[in-house]
């Protein structure tokens, strides 16, 4: 077995939409939804955003979030041809998801997801990328009842990780996000494209191997 090499950090904090996969269900996505389904764009993303926080920290399901944002009248679709159009929205990031499980086998690091996430689109998206094969705990907003940008679920991060903040690199595509954690001492990362974030992780001591940069 090949030696672990040795870092100072210990544990990487990671989101999944914009990171490891593409968003579970963005405005892209709803956007895409309305025109499939012949929605009203406008009034769909009003009830939306009626809904999303209560939807994304578990408090409905998702059958009771279409039902009052969708299905609030008579559609001449099912809500399982809408629940499978939203599933379908959710694509890997391949080269990223590598980059994660070489980084953690490198350097025996610990991987935490920090997402928000809605309970059912969360659980499909970690069995279908079979994420669970390389996180070591999913802190999503739906399992615990926070979400970005409450500072809590950062320090929830700290306690499950137990990691002091030094230790930890934190990979996020939302700079208000990464403004946060930062303020509580996580180093971050504002992911915007492979090459970058390995230059990245680079300077942290985190080195990919050559040909996975190349």
């Amino acid at each position: 077995m090949a030696a672990i090499a040795k870092s100072k950090i210990t544990c990487l904090l990671v989101d999944i939409g914009g990171v490891l996969l593409t968003d579970g269900w963005g405005h892209a996505s709803r956007t895409l939804a309305a025109e499939a389904f012949g929605l009203n764009p406008k009034e769909m993303e009003t009830r939306h955003y009626e809904n999303f926080y209560t939807y994304e920290i578990g408090k409905i399901t998702i059958e009771e979030y279409l039902k009052r944002v969708v299905f609030d009248k008579r559609r001449i679709f099912s809500p399982n041809s809408f629940m499978k159009f939203m599933y379908a929205q959710s694509k890997p990031f391949p080269r990223m998801i590598n980059l994660i499980t070489q980084i953690k086998a490198k350097y025996g690091l610990k991987i935490v997801v920090v997402s928000n996430e809605a309970r059912e689109l969360n659980a499909y998206r970690i069995r279908k990328f079979r994420l669970d094969l390389f996180v070591d705990a999913f802190i999503s907003s739906c399992y615990v009842g926070l979400r970005k940008p409450d500072k809590d679920i950062f320090r929830l991060a700290l306690d499950i990780s137990q990691a002091k903040p030094e230790q930890i690199v934190y990979i996020e595509n939302t700079s208000m996000f990464v403004q946060i954690a930062q303020s509580m001492g996580i180093q971050s990362i504002l992911h915007t494209d492979y090459k970058s974030t390995c230059a990245q992780l680079a300077s942290f001591g985190l080195k990919v191997p050559k040909l996975e940069r190349e």
